[in-house]
Parts: structure tokens; C-alpha cells; sequence
């Protein structure tokens, strides 16, 4: 079975068929970098990380594409409230997201781009819609124009023209031919940041950025677009509209992930219930919290609950405690091992990650007993198929990113501790248990949990 995904725009489960034989573009719309970002955030990140990872594994060359918009109306109005120049708002968020993306085990995106490194392309853009009738300039405004495109505003959301409300995006709708157009470019205001344009200086809107930045590194039609479901109505729509109308093809297939709730809200800064990844990740480990994000279908929405996050955790541990005893026994794993066909036909299908898990714990079980028996050929075979489908779905716990919490220092840790637990294996071997629980409390002091085993000792980061 090949590549399945549900596409927004047709509604409908759809053979992944590339632009490029052997190639994939993926764009994803990234943060809007006016707060730190919260799990709700980085669940998008989590979902298409293992949409890439899949991808990839699946033999395609992977260009992955993820935005930064760093300047927005909130951007502007939390500098004002806090007094410090726009930039610092947007720099220090950023530094934020990717903290965050790198700490949960996301790749480095292929290309990130800012949306203020792209004025120019942005207005390459505008230029060719008001040459093609869909765009025009009003009081140092540039709007595009809903009626210009009527028969075909609306697909992705599936919503008439009639029946939608104003845009509601600027201070003066009377500089509007249409209350429904919305804002290409921003003129400029007291206290805001402007760039120069044939229409005089200002900001760019936000819908503008994500078409230019998705075009510029992956051409004008390409094979993805994702996003939060949220982002639907109006960004991806008015995407859709102002790039078409341009001339270019834009993305083929339109995926969404759901959102991450608490109770009946949506989780935002606003409601104050926003759950901030250095906060979540005190509460369990960033694994096990990526663990939590993966697992449920990325089209369905989360009820967040702390039973929930640490329900999800003792999921994680009881993999990774198979994979840790099986790894004393087995020391080279086959890393180009098969898949379980399940394990694959589940991804192919529209990323069922529920599915594919379920496949992983099943492996799991059948290692348990094969650990339980002796039996080191099995054991070989299955540790090869869990570690494998771990990887792709960013989860083996013996990856230099979980084994060193994403440290560099992983090897000294690892060359340290060995010599402590040989010491320590010296000092039971000579009956001076003092010496050897000292070793041990130690190092529990120094965050590491020493366990003894039939294969001699084993550590781990404590919990």
C-alpha cells in the first residue's frame, strides 16, 4: 500500500502522487512568535515531524519547509505593552519554538524563513495579482478582492461567498471595495515597523507571507501544505485564493492536525490554561511528552489531562524498558531490518500513529517473552522491528537525542558513569557494600538511577 492522506481540500483519503518523482515538499505554517509556545503548538510540529520522518523512510527526498512570522499584529501589541522594540518580541519567541521543536525531538527544518527576510518576493506577489485584476492599492493599503475570485473562494472551507463576514482585518473598512476583502499589505502606522513599496511603506498582511516564503523554496505548485485546523478559514483559504489567482498551482494536498484542549476550550494564552513545554517537560520527559503528541491520530483533537500525559508515559516506559534489556543482550541491531508490513500499512493510511503504536507494543510483548525464554534469536529480530519503527516515529529511546536528553556531553556521561559502576562493581566484588551503595546515591545524586541486572548493572537519566 502506498502513501494515503486525507486532504482538507477534497475532503476525501487520496493516493500521495509528487509533484517530482522520488521528491517531496512539505510547507508548514510555523509559529506566529508573539508568546513561548505551549503543547498545543508543538503538537503541529510532533505530528508533521513524523509525517517527514515516514516520508523519508518511505524513500522520498524530503524538502520540509517550516515559517516563522515574525511580525504580526500581536507581535507589535505585546512589544507596546511591554515597552522593547518589536524584534526582541519575535527573537526571543523564536529562540522559544526552537527550543522547544529540538527538545521534543523534531528535525531541523530543511529551510526556515522568516517572513520579514521576504518583502521583496511579497511584492513580486502583489504586483502580479493588481496586474491580473485581483489586487488593488487603496489609502497605502493593498487588499485582494473576494469578488475577483467568487466562483472559487471558499473551496477549502467549504463556505459560500455570501455567507461569509467581513475580514475585519484593518481600522478602516471604508478603504475596502468589499468588507469580505482582506489586507495583502498594511500601510503604515505610528510605531510600527514599515517596509518600502510601489504603494508606500508599511507591514505585509499575514496571509501575503506563507504564499511568497511557500513558493520561493518550493516552487509554485508543490506537494503539501499543513497546518492546525484552525488556520483552515481564513489563512490557508485566502492562501489558496491569492496564489492561484496569481498563476501558481500552490500545494496539492492540504492536511490539518487537530487541536489540543483542556475541557471544552482550545488551549490559548488568552484563557490563561496555556501548558508551556519547559513546564510540561518537569512533569514527565521530553520523549515521553512527544510520546503523548504522536500517539493519538493528528486529524483528532486532545482532551489534555495530567492522567492522560502520564498514562501516556508509563505507554513509553514499558517500550523502552524492552528495548533497554534487550539491548544487553543484543549489542548490533540491524538497523536496515523490515518493517512489520501493519506497522507500515497503518502510516500509509492517512499517518494512523494509533495503529502503528499499537503494532510497537505488540513486538513489544511478543520480545518480553522471547527475552523471558532465552531465546536471542528472536529477541535480535524483534528488537531490530521495534527499534526501527521507533525511529521513525522519532521515539527509540537509544537515539544519541533521548539516551543524552539531547546533550552533546551523552559520551561523557556515558565514559563517567562506566567508570563509577566499575568502581562500584569492585567494591560489591570485595564485599564493601558501603563503598558500592556510596557509588550509588552518588550518583542518584547527580541525577542518575543505577539499577543491577543479571548483565550487571544498567543506568538511566532519573525520572
Amino acid at each position: 500500500m502506498s502513501l494515503h492522506i486525507y486532504d482538507t481540500s477534497t475532503r476525501a483519503i487520496r493516493e500521495f502522487v509528487p509533484v517530482e518523482a522520488g521528491r517531496a515538499s512539505i510547507y508548514l505554517c510555523g509559529a506566529t512568535v508573539q508568546a513561548p509556545p505551549h503543547i498545543g503548538h508543538i503538537r503541529s510540529g510532533v505530528n508533521f515531524d513524523v509525517l517527514r520522518r515516514w516520508m523519508t523512510r518511505s524513500g522520498y527526498d524530503v524538502t520540509f519547509c517550516r515559517n516563522v512570522t515574525d511580525i504580526d499584529d500581536k507581535i507589535i501589541r505585546v512589544a507596546a505593552e511591554e515597552s522593547v522594540p518589536w524584534f526582541v518580541v519575535a527573537e526571543r519567541n523564536q529562540r522559544a519554538f526552537t527550543w522547544a521543536y529540538d527538545t521534543l525531538g523534531c528535525l531541523p527544518p530543511t529551510v526556515e524563513p522568516r517572513a520579514t527576510g521576504h518583502v521583496p518576493e511579497m511584492i513580486t506577489l502583489m504586483q502580479r495579482l493588481i496586474d491580473r485584476g485581483h489586487a488593488y492599492a487603496s489609502g497605502g493599503d493593498v487588499y485582494f478582492g473576494v469578488q475577483s475570485y467568487a466562483d472559487r473562494y471558499g473551496s477549502l472551507s467549504n463556505q459560500k461567498l455570501d455567507n461569509m463576514r467581513a475580514a475585519a482585518d484593518t481600522d478602516d473598512e471604508s478603504c475596502k471595495r468589499d468588507p469580505r476583502d482582506f489586507a495583502l499589505w498594511k500601510g503604515e502606522k505610528p510605531g510600527e515597523p514599515t517596509w518600502p513599496t510601489p504603494w508606500g511603506p508599511g507591514r505585509p498582511g499575514w496571509h501575503l507571507e506563507c504564499s511568497a516564503m511557500a513558493t520561493k523554496y518550493l516552487g509554485p505548485t508543490f506537494d503539501i501544505h499543513g497546518g492546525g485546523i484552525d488556520l483552515i478559514f481564513p489563512h490557508h483559504e485566502n492562501e489558496i485564493a491569492q496564489s492561484q489567482a496569481a498563476g501558481d498551482g500552490f500545494a496539492r494536498y492540504w492536511m490539518h492536525n487537530g487541536m489540543l484542549k483542556i475541557g471544552a476550550e482550545k488551549m490559548s494564552k488568552s484563557l490563561g490554561n496555556s501548558l508551556l513545554i519547559p513546564e510540561m517537560v518537569q512533569k514527565v520527559r521530553p520523549v515521553e511528552l512527544r510520546y503523548y503528541l504522536a500517539a493519538p491520530h493528528y486529524r483528532s483533537s486532545i482532551d489534555y489531562s495530567e492522567e492522560a500525559l502520564l498514562e501516556a508515559a508509563a505507554a513509553y516506559q514499558r517500550i523502552e524498558g524492552f528495548v533497554t534489556r534487550a539491548a544487553e543482550v543484543i549489542h548490533d541491531v540491524d538497523a536496515h531490518a523490515p518493517l512489520p508490513q501493519a506497522f507500515a500499512d497503518a502510516l500509509n493510511d492517512d499517518l494512523g500513529t494509533p495503529q502503528a503504536l499499537a503494532v510497537v507494543h505488540e513486538v513489544v510483548r511478543e520480545g518480553n517473552v522471547a527475552l523471558s525464554r532465552g531465546d536471542k534469536e528472536a529477541v535480535a529480530r524483534l528488537l531490530a522491528e521495534t527499534q526501527n519503527m521507533l525511529d521513525v516515529l522519532g521515539l527509540d529511546p537509544r537515539s544519541p537525542q533521548w539516551r543524552g536528553a539531547g546533550s552533546d556531553l551523552a559520551p561523557v556521561v556515558d565514559a563517567l558513569v562506566a567508570v563509577a559502576l566499575e568502581q562500584r562493581k569492585a567494591a560489591r566484588a570485595r564485599k564493601d557494600y558501603e563503598a558500592a551503595d556510596a557509588i550509588r546515591d552518588q550518583l542518584a545524586a547527580a541525577g542518575i538511577t543505577v539499577e543491577d541486572t543479571p548483565h550487571g548493572a544498567r543506568w538511566e537519566l532519573s525520572r
